[in-house]
């Protein structure tokens, strides 16, 4: 099985006192031992952050045996068909949670003005179409985006 995974995931291993990283462990230590760990370009990217320098991300990577794999064409127009369309649908005075995928609308208690928020980017996008294109499933704690966006995507999350 290959498991995709999330930058959220990764995050709880690498940012000290993360709330999540007793869970996220488990589930990688279990995703590890049923097959291989995969990254798209994203989530490199965006755990790339954590690092001094190249070397120090190439070698945590190597070290967990997480490799990248580079998306397709048809994970990238599958990821920007689903930005389109998230983008006609969105409603920026609405936020969505990220667990079940409710939305709420959030009002200032100072002077009643709707709260815009733009919760999700581009790069959401494609962390998901690579997943549903390259891996078996997605290791997340945005189980509720994911499971909106890409229908038939395997989700697995440590809360």
């Amino acid at each position: 099985m290959i498991t995709a995974l999330d930058t959220n995931v990764l995050l709880d291993l690498l940012v000290p006192g993360a709330r999540h990283l007793a869970g996220s462990k488990r589930l990688l230590d279990e995703s590890f031992a049923s097959g291989a760990l995969v990254v798209c370009e994203t989530v490199y990217a965006e755990v790339a952050a954590q690092f001094g320098d190249h070397n120090a991300l190439a070698t945590f990577l190597s070290a967990v045996r997480i490799r990248l794999v580079r998306a397709s064409p048809d994970a990238l127009v599958d990821a920007g068909r689903a930005w389109l369309e998230y983008l006609r649908e969105r409603d920026a005075r609405q936020i969505q949670c990220p667990e079940c995928g409710a939305r709420r609308r959030i009002v200032c208690d100072e002077c009643g003005e709707v709260i815009r928020a733009r919760q999700h980017i581009l790069g959401d996008f494609l962390i998901g179409a690579h997943a549903r294109r390259h891996a078996d499933r997605l290791l997340t704690r945005d189980r509720g985006f994911y499971r909106r966006w890409f229908e038939g995507l395997v989700i697995a999350s440590p809360v």
